[in-house]
């Protein structure tokens, strides 16, 4: 039996080639941050986004860091989605704010413009909006405008979302900025990396300032802002030029993947995929599926993959953060949405190279399994 793992990094050998030519001459010329390949990521990376400015950080969780400090949200409350990673609250706390924990849409994995417009204050200075498995909700735009009428801003943590869109507008750039990241289990990946993008001088230019220590520039030994070390690596950078060259073929292939599964869940009564918007490109970082009944989804999981060789991806999310102990302070109160549909949702393997006959595979061990 042929095993399916739930994710794979996929660099084709021509791509090794290129990456290890390239790391070789940067070793050979010691410019190993903040280089020429650090600057040409950035570039080719605000091209693909539609915007002005791209900084490259050593990761998303830095990536949104930066943005809420240039924002200067200490004290302040930013609302976020309570169906997210952890770095997504994380950074709101890290920048000196008070995340304040949102529910979810209950016929999607974004949030609802009423849920944000109840839950704003005179103490709220913006919020984070998150493309969960790199759906742009067809409800952004909604978020948009009641955030600019009520004189706040939008932040995006767009780390599951490279590549993705809503009406021609991509992911990223709804906002006042975006984060993504790097890490590999991406869609695309620099080993480990994020990147800011933003039309708005100010972010841009506090962001380079804070990657690097909070200096003026990197020939001067000024300190001018209390940065960190949030640099990337040129090596980072061309791992991350080449997958970025790679990324419109590697969504077409997940693309065709998820085409397959769509077709074949039709015959479920048990579990149903969760639906892009008309208008909206997915990348499809996760193909999530909603059962219809509660079932025991650890043993599903082992079933799935101790007898057939099915590894299920990870879930988006397991817990909502309002049930994690490091943020349980920052829940308004119970969080019911949230907590049914993490509960009740599964991620099937989709990863770049994927063959029809693995997803093939997947759909008749869930046949077996759920019926």
């Amino acid at each position: 039996m042929d095993k399916v793992p739930a994710a794979k990094i996929q660099f084709l050998p021509e791509d090794r080639i290129w990456i290890a030519e390239r790391i070789q001459e940067v070793l050979a010329s010691g410019q190993l941050t903040l280089g020429r390949y650090g600057a040409d990521f950035e570039k080719k990376f605000a091209q693909l986004c539609g915007v002005r400015h791209a900084i490259a950080v050593n990761s998303g969780t830095s990536a949104l860091e930066i943005i809420l400090r240039s924002l200067g949200i200490a004290g302040r409350d930013v609302l976020v989605p309570t169906n997210t990673f952890f770095a997504t609250a994380a950074a709101v706390v890290h920048a000196g704010g008070n995340p304040i924990l949102v529910d979810m849409d209950p016929n999607s994995f974004a949030v609802r413009p009423e849920d944000i417009r109840k839950a704003i204050t005179a103490k709220t200075a913006g919020m984070v909006v998150v493309h969960i498995g790199g759906i742009v909700s067809s409800q952004t735009q909604a978020l948009v405008d009641l955030v600019e009428e009520k004189g706040l801003w939008i932040v995006e943590d767009a780390a599951h979302a490279h590549g993705s869109s809503y009406h021609g507008t991509a992911a990223g750039t709804f906002g006042i900025a975006g984060s993504f990241s790097f890490y590999p289990t991406k869609v695309m990946t620099s080993a480990e990396g994020g990147m800011i993008v933003t039309d708005d001088d100010h972010i841009a230019e506090e962001s380079r300032i804070l990657r690097d220590q909070g200096k003026a520039s990197f020939t001067v030994n000024a300190h001018v802002r209390l940065g960190y070390n949030w640099r990337m690596s040129e090596p980072h950078a061309i791992i991350g030029l080449k997958h970025l060259e790679r990324l419109p073929a590697m969504i077409e292939e997940r693309r065709a993947v998820a085409s397959i599964y769509d077709k074949g869940l039709e015959e479920f009564e048990n579990l149903c995929p969760l639906k892009i918007p008309d208008g909206g490109i997915c990348n499809y970082y996760k193909y999530i599926a909603v059962m219809k009944n509660q079932l025991d989804r650890k043993a599903l999981k082992a079933e799935l993959r101790d007898r057939y060789g099915v590894s299920l991806a990870g879930e988006v999310y397991e817990e909502p953060l309002h049930k994690q102990p490091v943020f349980a302070q920052y829940a308004p109160g119970p969080l019911p949405v949230s907590e049914d549909l993490c509960a009740r949702h599964i991620c099937l393997p989709v990863f770049s190279g994927m063959t029809p006959s693995e997803a093939a595979q997947v759909l008749d061990a869930l046949k077996k399994v759920i019926g």
